[in-house]
């Protein structure tokens, strides 16, 4: 994908809003919106706002896992299994 073929002005999104919005879904391609000739916003596709959004709480998850393995808070799963399965059968 070539982020400059989908550079365009402000005005050009309000003149074809309509035809913008059925492209892309079908294209999947960020368009990146400018005003004054700086780029101000980017628009996309909501299955690949979505599909981001998934992505970066993984990022995420797994960010902290490593802040927790570098803090040396780890527990051996044996351990972490035979306690869910203790408190399990006391219910």
């Amino acid at each position: 994908m070539k982020l400059s073929t989908q550079i365009k002005p402000i005005s050009y999104l309000k003149a074809h809003a309509a035809e913008i919005v059925r492209n892309m879904s079908e294209q999947r391609e960020p368009l990146i919106i400018t005003q004054n000739g700086e780029a101000k916003v980017v628009l996309q596709d909501i299955e690949s706002y979505e599909q981001s959004q998934e992505t970066m709480a993984l990022l995420k998850i797994l960010a902290l896992g490593n802040r927790l393995i570098e803090a040396g808070k780890l527990e051996p799963a044996a351990g972490v299994i035979q306690r869910l399965r203790q408190h399990r059968s006391d219910r």
